[in-house]
C-alpha cells in the first residue's frame, strides 16, 4: 500500500490506483463530469484538476496515478483556478433552459456551476446549436447541451458490449451522434440517460411528465428476469413516473436493463383490469368483491364434487411473489388437487421427483464477473439476461473464455473462444462429444450412465476446442439457459451439463427464466404427485384457476392452452390485465402488480428480497395474496389466517434457503434426440414479450425487439425450399398455421427456421420446438 496526503489528510492506497479513488476513500469530493467508476479513464472534461506537489501545472485526479508521499490539494489557488476557467469554457455554449429541462434537480452541471461558475458569462457571441438526433422511442436528445463527455460512448464499448454511439468532429464541432440512419438498440440503453451528467440524453417515455423534486423515491425489486435487479420507482401522486437502478454491486451493479427501467408504463394499459368481472348468459357484468369471491367457491365446490378435486388446475406465473405462489398452491392441495405448476414453458418433466433441490445459478451472481471458463448451453443471452451478459462480458475482457452451444448464433457481443450452432435436436449429441472430450484429455471416466451414449458419438473440431476452452483458469462454470430448461429432451442435456461440469472442475447452474422460477420451487408451486403444466393442457381439466398469467402466450404450446381453456367449464383468471382472457374465463378478478402489492423474489442466485408497494391500486385492485387468503377462509380452510405478507413468507420458505438449492438430481439415462423429418422450429422468447406487464409498455413496444416475428432461416436452407428473402410464406404445423415474412439469417443452422413464441401472430403454430413445413405465397 502507498500512503499519500490529500488536503492533509493522510490515506493508504494500493498501487496504481489513482487520485480519485483515493479521494472517494475517505469522502473527499473532486469535482467532474467524464469519470465513471464503471467505465475506462477519458480525462477530457478536465473539471478534476487538482495541484500535486512539485508538479508545475494542475493535473486531473481521474487519470493521475499515486505516487509514495505524494502530497495533493484539492482545493488551492491553483486547482480552484483551473476548475473555475473548465466551469466557464463548458458553460459559453450550453444553453441556458434550465428550466425546461427534464435533467433539472439532478443536473451535475447544475450542481457544479453554484460553485465553480461565474455570475454572467464574458462570452457574447452566438452560441452555437446542435440539432437533435432521433435515438429511437426511449432516447431522447437535446444535443445542444451536451458536454463531450464521452461517458455515454464509453459505455457502449465497454458495457454494452456495442458502439452505437460515437463523436464525430473536432473541437466545438463535435457532436455525440450514432451511425447513420441508425438508433440505439442495445437492451441496456437507458443506463446511458443515467450517465449523462447534463440533459442531452434523457427518457423520452418520462419527458415533461414530472420535476425530480415532486416525486418520492421508493426501493423496489425487477419483476422481470431471474436477476432481481435493485431499483427505485419515482412516483408522483400514487402513480409510478420513472423506474431507476439502485445500486448494489453485489446484484446489479449501478445498471438495470431497459426492461426493467420502462416497463412501468404497462401498470397504466389500457386493459388494466380494475374491477371483478363475472361471466352471465355471454354477457360481462362489473361486480363487487364478495359476490366474486362468492362465484368462485360455489364454482370450485360443484365442479369438485361432481367430478373431484383432482378436475381442478391451477397455472401460476414463474413472475408472480413466492407469497402468491405459496398461497395459490396451499389453497389448491387444501381443496385436494395436486396439479399446480409454474413452469408453462417447459416441456420435459423427467426430473420430476428426481431433483435434490431448487435448480439456481451455482454461485453468486457477482462472480459471473469473475469466471476464467465459462460454458453456456441454449440460450439467447443478452435478451434473456441482459445484465448476466454484461458481467460475462467483463469476465472476457479481463481475460476469460467463453464457450457456447446454442440452438443460434445470435451475436453476444462478446468474444467466443468457441462454440457450436447446431439444431435443437443436435444439442444433446454435441454436448455428448464435448463430454467425450473431456473424458479423453481429463482421463477421467463419464458416470454410467453416460457410457452408451458417448459410445454413439465422434467428437468434433468444435466440441473439442469448447473442451479445450473450458478447461482454462481455476473459476469454472457451466450454465443452462432458457432453451436448454425449455428443450423436449431437458432432462439429457441437464445430465449431460452436469458430466461436463463434474469432468471441467466446474460449478453447474441453470440461469432461470423469471424473476421467481427459483422461489416457486421453494413454494412449492410444482406439482408432487399432480399434472405438469404440459399435462394440464393434453389431459383436460374442468376447471382452470390462472395466476398472473396469458396461458395462451406464456405457454409452451399456446395452442394447446387455447383449446385446454376453450372447453373448461370454468376459468378463473386472478390477473392485472384483461388480455384475452374474456374469451375463455368466466370470472375476472383484478389483482395487483408488483408496484401495488408487498411481496418476495428469490433470484437466481438463490438471493430472497422482498419488497413493498409504492404505487396507489388502480381501481378496485387487490394484493394477490389477500384475495387467495380470504378465498380459504370462504372455503372454511384452516391456516389461511395471515395478516401480512410477511406471515406468509415466513411460513412459505425454509429456514435455510441456500440448503434447499441444488441442481443436482438422480442419475437419468441421457439419449439422443430423433431427428425430425420436417424443419425445426427454434423459438425464442422475444426480449419484450416475455410476460404480461413488459408486453404492454408502449415505448418498448416500438423498438427493434419488439417487431413481428419473422421466419428467419439460412440462405441455403431458403434456397432448398425454393423461398425468397423478404417474401411471404405461409407456415404450417400439425397444430395450425401462420403467415409471416422471410428473412435470410445465417445465424440460423441449416434445416431450422427460427419463428418466435410469445406472439400472437405465431400462436397458431403450436409448440416451441414443432416440425414445420412452409411454402412461399
Amino acid at each position: 500500500m502507498l500512503e499519500i496526503e490529500i488536503d492533509g489528510q493522510k490515506v493508504e492506497v494500493a498501487p496504481g490506483s489513482t487520485v480519485m479513488e483515493a479521494a472517494h476513500k475517505i469522502g473527499k469530493h473532486i469535482p467532474h463530469f467524464c469519470y465513471h467508476k464503471k467505465l475506462s479513464i477519458a480525462a477530457n472534461c478536465r473539471m478534476c484538476l487538482v495541484e500535486v506537489e512539485k508538479m508545475p501545472k494542475a493535473v486531473p485526479a481521474c487519470a493521475t496515478p499515486v505516487a509514495a508521499d505524494m502530497k495533493v490539494t484539492t482545493n488551492s489557488e491553483k486547482a480552484t483556478k483551473a476548475q473555475r476557467a473548465v466551469m466557464e469554457f463548458l458553460l459559453i455554449n450550453h444553453p441556458l433552459d434550465c428550466p425546461i429541462c427534464d435533467q433539472g434537480g439532478e443536473c451535475q452541471l447544475q450542481d457544479l456551476a453554484v460553485g465553480y461558475g461565474a455570475s454572467a458569462s464574458r462570452y457574447q457571441e452566438e452560441k452555437r446549436v446542435v440539432f437533435n438526433k432521433n435515438l429511437g422511442p426511449l432516447i431522447n436528445t437535446d444535443m445542444t447541451r451536451c458536454i463531450h463527455c464521452s461517458r455515454c460512448v464509453r459505455f457502449g464499448q465497454e458495457i454494452s458490449g456495442v458502439m452505437e454511439l460515437g463523436i464525430a468532429g473536432r473541437g466545438e464541432h463535435s457532436e455525440v451522434m450514432a451511425f447513420i440512419d441508425r438508433s440505439v438498440d442495445s437492451e441496456l440503453s437507458g443506463n446511458a440517460i443515467d450517465l449523462c451528467p447534463v440533459g442531452a440524453l434523457t427518457s423520452k417515455p418520462f419527458r415533461f411528465g414530472a420535476r425530480s423534486w415532486e416525486m418520492t423515491r421508493y426501493k423496489s425489486v425487477a419483476p422481470h428476469d431471474s436477476l432481481g435487479a435493485n431499483i427505485v420507482a419515482q412516483v408522483k401522486h400514487g402513480k409510478v413516473m420513472r423506474v431507476l437502478p439502485l445500486e448494489n454491486e453485489e446484484i446489479n451493479e449501478c445498471w438495470i436493463s431497459d426492461k426493467d427501467r420502462f416497463s412501468y408504463e404497462g401498470l397504466y394499459a389500457e386493459d388494466r383490469l380494475t374491477a371483478p368481472q363475472i361471466k352471465h348468459d355471454g354477457q360481462w357484468h362489473t361486480v363487487d368483491w364478495q359476490t366474486a369471491l362468492e362465484y368462485v367457491v360455489r364454482t370450485l365446490k360443484d365442479i369438485k364434487g361432481e367430478f373431484g378435486a383432482e378436475q381442478i388446475a391451477a397455472l401460476v406465473s414463474p413472475h408472480s411473489t413466492v407469497e402468491e405462489q405459496f398461497l395459490a398452491q396451499k389453497l389448491l392441495r387444501a381443496l385436494g388437487s395436486d396439479n399446480i405448476d409454474s413452469r408453462l414453458r417447459q416441456s420435459d418433466f423427467s426430473l420430476d421427483g428426481k431433483r435434490k433441490g431448487a435448480p439456481w445459478l451455482g454461485l453468486p451472481v457477482a462472480e459471473l464477473s469473475t469466471l476464467d471458463a465459462t460454458l453456456v448451453i441454449g440460450s439467447f443471452l443478452r435478451k434473456d439476461h441482459p445484465l448476466m451478459a454484461q458481467r460475462l462480458r467483463q469476465s472476457v475482457r479481463r481475460g476469460g473464455k467463453l464457450a457456447r452451444v446454442n440452438a443460434y448464433g445470435d451475436d453476444w457481443l462478446i468474444p467466443l473462444a468457441a462454440q457450436a450452432v447446431v439444431a435443437p435436436a443436435a444439442i444433446v449429441g454435441k454436448l455428448a462429444e464435448v463430454l467425450a472430450a473431456l473424458v479423453a484429455t481429463t482421463g477421467t471416466a463419464a458416470a454410467e450412465s453416460c457410457v452408451a451414449l458417448l459410445a454413439l458419438v465422434k467428437v468434433g473440431e468444435d466440441a473439442q476446442a469448447i473442451a479445450d476452452a473450458l478447461l482454462q483458469g481455476q473459476k469454472r462454470a457451466v450454465f443452462l439457459g432458457n432453451l436448454a430448461v425449455q428443450h423436449p429432451n431437458a432432462a439429457s442435456i441437464q445430465v449431460l451439463a452436469g458430466e461436463i461440469a463434474r469432468l471441467a472442475g466446474a460449478t453447474l447452474g441453470v440461469l432461470g427464466e423469471a424473476a421467481n422460477s427459483t422461489g416457486a420451487y421453494l413454494a412449492k408451486a410444482v406439482p408432487q404427485t399432480g399434472l405438469n403444466a404440459k399435462e394440464m393442457f393434453t389431459s383436460l381439466r374442468k376447471a382452470y384457476v390462472l395466476l398472473g398469467v396469458e396461458p395462451v402466450l406464456d405457454s409452451a404450446d399456446g395452442a394447446a392452452a387455447r383449446a385446454a381453456l376453450a372447453q373448461a367449464g370454468s376459468v378463473i383468471h386472478l390477473g392485472s390485465f384483461v388480455g384475452q382472457a374474456r374469451e375463455y374465463a368466466d370470472v375476472l378478478l383484478p389483482i395487483a402488480p408488483f408496484a401495488e402489492t408487498s411481496g418476495t423474489f428469490v433470484s437466481a442466485e438463490g438471493r430472497v428480497q422482498s419488497f413493498n408497494a409504492v404505487a396507489t391500486p388502480v381501481g378496485e385492485t387487490r394484493p394477490a395474496w389477500k384475495v387467495l387468503r380470504v378465498l380459504g377462509n370462504l372455503f372454511g380452510l384452516e391456516g389461511f389466517d395471515y395478516d401480512s405478507s410477511e406471515q406468509v413468507r415466513a411460513e412459505a420458505l425454509p429456514e435455510d434457503v441456500a440448503a434447499a438449492l441444488s441442481n443436482a438430481s438422480e442419475s437419468v439415462q441421457p439419449k439422443l434426440d430423433k431427428v425430425p423429418a420436417g424443419l425445426q422450429r427454434i423459438a425464442d422468447v422475444p426480449l419484450y414479450f416475455a410476460d404480461p406487464l413488459v408486453r404492454r409498455a408502449t415505448s418498448l413496444q416500438k423498438t427493434r425487439d419488439a417487431a413481428a416475428p419473422a421466419l428467419r432461416a439460412h440462405a441455403s436452407t431458403l434456397q432448398a425450399l425454393g423461398l425468397t428473402d423478404k417474401a411471404e410464406a405461409r407456415v404450417k404445423s400439425v397444430a395450425g398455421e401462420a403467415v409471416l415474412r422471410v428473412l435470410a439469417d445465417a445465424a440460423v443452422p441449416a434445416g431450422c427456421v427460427r419463428v418466435s413464441t410469445a406472439h400472437a401472430s405465431t400462436v397458431a403454430l403450436g409448440s416451441q420446438f414443432a416440425e414445420l413445413s412452409v411454402e412461399q405465397i
